[in-house]
């Protein structure tokens, strides 16, 4: 199995088996983001202590790409300062699925990082 094929089976198993798939409530900081060009729409929700997301989970609907990438990043956030998540970039999720995303399919990928961001920005307004 080359590099490439094994990091999409990581992608499609966190397709299949989602990581921190559900609602928190309450949460201290909620977000959704939606695609209207393919539909997908993913719902974050964070417990936030001290600066530091403590728990989350996401929930939604879409393409194998959104919701392994929500799998994917939630779990990176756990333990992560908000500051940083803020910080977080497209390439940062692009490296964390590992595989390569076209344009048309790189809104789907950062659609949860974009949720992320809409909750901590929402809580600090």
């Amino acid at each position: 199995m080359s590099g490439e094929e094994m990091y999409r089976e990581h992608v499609l198993e966190h397709y299949r088996n989602p990581r921190n798939f559900g609602v928190l409530e309450p949460a201290d900081a909620d977000g959704t983001e939606t695609n209207p060009l393919c539909g997908d729409e993913v719902r974050i929700t964070m417990k936030v202590r001290r600066g530091v997301v403590e728990d989350v989970r996401f929930s939604g609907r879409g393409c194998a790409i959104s919701l392994a990438s929500a799998s994917l990043l939630t779990e990176r956030l756990k333990g992560t300062k908000a500051a940083d998540v803020l910080a977080l970039t497209k390439d940062d999720v692009v490296a964390m699925l590992g595989i390569p995303v076209s344009p048309v399919r790189l809104r789907c990928a950062t659609l949860p990082l974009d949720a992320a961001k809409i909750a901590l920005q929402a809580r600090h307004a």
